[in-house]
């Protein structure tokens, strides 16, 4: 077990999100030469006749944008670890154009990293799955997705087009998080840097991870309790009551209206959120019956350039294998 951090800790991450509510200093609004930029690049993509995500950083050249850029991915690691990108017309393109455009963005931020075994770098989320099968992933059906992290760096949200009502996206800060559980919990710390089981970690069987890691100045965070109780269930290893209300008093946190950032994402919207600080969810959705309408929201897993150093016992997570190489 890593080293447990004792104290408070400060900074923009450690953000609440009652206080971030009223105001829209979390947004960044792209400007119309930002767009521009963007047309440019997916102008030249479309006379090359590629497609997303079968294109490199060089073939969607944004150079004019690298001050922005380099923004956003300071923004993840070192600031709040979060942004929501609005402006972007998506009413002006196909979805096969702002695939292109949202894809190549993010080959300027990071890498695309799988996310599943089928080796899909551009995953669409829309509700295709069985809810009642304990192996469908949530995002796959319109039931309420529990607070969770992804398994890369960072983890990106471009809205096409959203639900008939409901699927509200919401982010808790883990560094808040983790200092609320210090203030008022201390004595469940010790637990939750101690290393489970989780299902879904990109490995056939279940393997370790703490819940908590403090490594070389930085906290990282790991959770989501469906994975956790399954990951248990397959290795045939029974929660303890102290972990079930560690648990509890996590989910009680998170479920905490004043610790919550509930935004609508609209079309054009593009969220991307830190995995290690960040935890982020989404509320039940009702959809259309027409297919042309239903909520779609495209994703992206990226490996960053400047992401943190991770303890050993906190394995990283960057994509997960194909069926190939299983």
């Amino acid at each position: 077990m890593g080293v447990i951090r004792k104290e408070k800790i400060e900074g923009p991450a450690a953000w609440k999100g009652s206080e971030l509510a009223g105001s829209d200093s979390w947004i960044y609004y792209l400007s119309d030469k930002t767009i521009v930029a963007l047309e440019k690049a997916l102008h030249h993509i479309k006379q090359k006749g590629l497609r997303a995500p079968n294109f490199t950083k060089e073939d969607f050249p944004i150079d004019k944008l690298s001050d922005e850029v380099s923004y956003f991915v300071n923004e993840l690691e070192n600031g709040r670890g979060f942004l929501l990108l609005r402006g972007l017309p998506i009413e002006r393109y196909t979805d096969e154009e702002a695939s292109i455009i949202y894809y190549g963005l993010g080959l300027h931020m990071g890498r695309p990293v799988t996310q599943n075994p089928k080796g899909d770098l551009l995953g669409n989320v829309v509700a295709a799955g069985d809810a009642n099968d304990k192996n469908t992933r949530v995002y796959q059906t319109n039931s309420y997705l529990p607070y969770h992290t992804d398994l890369s760096d960072v983890v990106g949200l471009l809205s096409l087009r959203k639900a008939k009502a409901g699927g509200l996206s919401s982010l808790v800060s883990a560094v808040h998080l983790y200092n609320e559980i210090l203030e008022n919990y201390p004595e469940y710390l010790g637990i939750l840097y101690r290393p489970v089981y989780f299902a879904h970690l990109g490995e056939e069987l279940p393997s370790l991870s703490p819940i908590f890691s403090y490594y070389k100045g930085k906290l990282s965070c790991r959770y989501m309790r469906k994975y956790i109780e399954l990951g248990q269930e397959i290795r045939g290893i029974q929660l303890s009551n102290v972990e079930l209300e560690a648990f509890n008093i996590i989910d009680s946190l998170l479920h905490d209206e004043r610790n919550r950032l509930d935004m609508m994402l609209e079309p054009g919207d593009i969220q991307f959120a830190n995995n290690y600080t960040v935890l982020h969810s989404r509320t039940h959705f009702e959809d259309y019956d027409d297919p042309a309408l239903k909520r779609h929201l495209l994703r992206l897993w990226l490996k960053m350039p400047n992401a943190r150093e991770l303890a050993p016992e906190f394995p990283g997570r960057n994509g997960i294998p194909t069926r190939e190489t299983v």
